[in-house]
């Protein structure tokens, strides 16, 4: 039943033949290599291939394939573009979703889809003049998950990722030979920033080199694998490169896109108002840019700080209840004792809820209505009876429940006029998943829209 639901959004999202422009196929290969859970290899040589050409592993979403994903992503005629080639794997198990969840895909040289996806890197890499600096992931749904675990799994072979619509490594991981997890889809498994570290560090345990740049994409509106493994992914990544969770830059790249940088090695962008429906036109160029596979030249990760020795029992073991109560993560520091900017009574809030068993995620999107910019700022609202906050992102929230209120962060506290920040967060109920009746920014009251 999840596999269909995840076929069907998927299918419903749109993904049309975008076919490349120029002469080049799509070619499958045999033989490509160790391969223990009998992937099948598509592979997407341009015409004008680079002299030293970069590589691009696309993986699917469930129920797809490498075919369907080449003609219905942007990724090959990108490479017609910049020259680089593309590799598509196909899941060939019931369902055809990628192995996420086993201790064999979580581990170094392990013994399923991740050991095949690398020989199809090495084929490549042994039959053109590849420069293997360039060797990049990117995925949707399953293919996010699976870019997640490429990257954990071989730092040595792939440089950077670009994950649409997934989870952090070693959410999905089951046991018993499920292969679905319920607590992690529905954004129910919050860890600390160390603890998802400990887990990437686990899956190869001595290696000290570099670790791969990440690109992360998700929207607030995905009722499949839901918003809230779009922070953990970034509480993840920013602790392997050793990096504050609070970002060094924020912008918006298009009307409702939010980015935020953290360094020159993780990027996430969130996507107000979007579901289970990624890549979208120019998202795939976005990724390749943050590759720089477009000719651009990414600033190179600096030399790895020493991370942290990995938890005892690195080998990843979620439980599989669908309806936990998770512990609430730490909430970023807020910034020192500000003092809020009086707003005039002219603001309005947009608040959505995807509730879900006993839990349910906020969004919220705060604009200045008013004549004059906001420097900083406290929204405060009432939750309904029963609904409790477990962690927050862009803001900090408290009390937990109750009458709360969200103040911003050092890097959003401004609201210009005509404006908008938005913030999130994940809480439990108790039945009620309703929203708020009534909001006031600094005090003065706001519309709802």
């Amino acid at each position: 039943m999840k596999r269909l639901l995840v076929a069907i959004l998927i299918l419903a999202a749109g993904f049309v033949p975008l076919r490349p422009a120029q002469a080049a196929s799509l070619v499958e290969v045999t033989g490509f290599g160790t391969n223990p859970t009998n992937l099948r290899m598509h592979l997407y040589v341009p015409d004008n291939v680079a002299p030293r050409p970069g590589i691009l592993v696309a993986v699917h979403y469930c129920t797809g394939t490498g075919p369907a994903f080449y003609s219905g992503t942007e990724f090959a005629s990108l490479a017609d573009r910049y020259g680089f080639i593309v590799i598509y794997p196909s899941a060939t198990r019931s369902g055809q979703c990628f192995d996420v969840y086993t201790s064999g895909a979580l581990t170094h040289n392990g013994n399923s889809d991740p050991v095949g996806i690398v020989s199809m890197v090495n084929y490549v890499k042994s039959r053109y003049n590849v420069d293997s600096n360039r060797v990049f992931a990117t995925g949707a749904s399953s293919g996010g998950m699976m870019t997640n675990v490429l990257l954990g799994d071989y730092p040595d072979v792939f440089k950077a990722g670009a994950a649409f619509m997934g989870v952090p490594f070693a959410c999905f991981a089951t046991t018993g030979g499920s292969t679905w997890n319920s607590q992690c889809a529905n954004g129910q498994l919050i860890r600390t920033p160390q603890a998802w570290g400990d887990l990437v560090r686990g899956a190869y345990p001595g290696y000290t080199g570099a670790r791969p740049r990440m690109q992360i994409w998700h929207g607030t509106e995905d009722a499949t694998l839901r918003y809230p493994n779009f922070q953990e992914q970034i509480k993840q990544w920013t602790n392997v490169h050793g990096l504050s969770q609070t970002p060094t830059s924020t912008d918006t790249p298009r009307s409702g896109w939010t980015r935020t940088r953290y360094g020159t090695q993780v990027e996430a962008i969130s996507l107000q108002g979007v579901g289970h429906n990624l890549p979208l036109g120019g998202q795939a160029a976005m990724a390749i840019s943050f590759f720089g596979l477009d000719g651009t030249q990414p600033s190179p990760s600096p030399s790895p700080s020493p991370s942290p020795s990995p938890s005892p029992s690195p080998s990843p073991s979620p439980s599989p209840s669908p309806s936990p109560s998770p512990s609430p993560s730490p909430s970023p520091s807020p910034s020192p004792s500000p003092t809020p900017t009086p707003n005039n009574g002219a603001c309005r809030v947009a608040y959505t809820v995807n509730p879900w068993n006993t839990g349910l995620t906020a969004s919220v999107t705060i604009t200045n209505t008013g004549t004059s910019p906001i420097n900083t700022w406290g929204l405060a609202f009432t939750l309904p009876s029963g609904q409790t906050i477990t962690s927050a992102w862009n803001a900090t929230v408290s009390p937990a429940s109750g009458s709360v209120t969200a103040r911003n962060l050092a890097y959003n506290a401004s609201i210009p006029v005509n404006g908008t920040q938005s913030f999130g967060f994940n809480a439990n109920h108790t039945g009620d998943s309703g929203r708020p009746a009534a909001f006031s920014l600094n005090g003065s009251a706001c519309t709802i829209a």
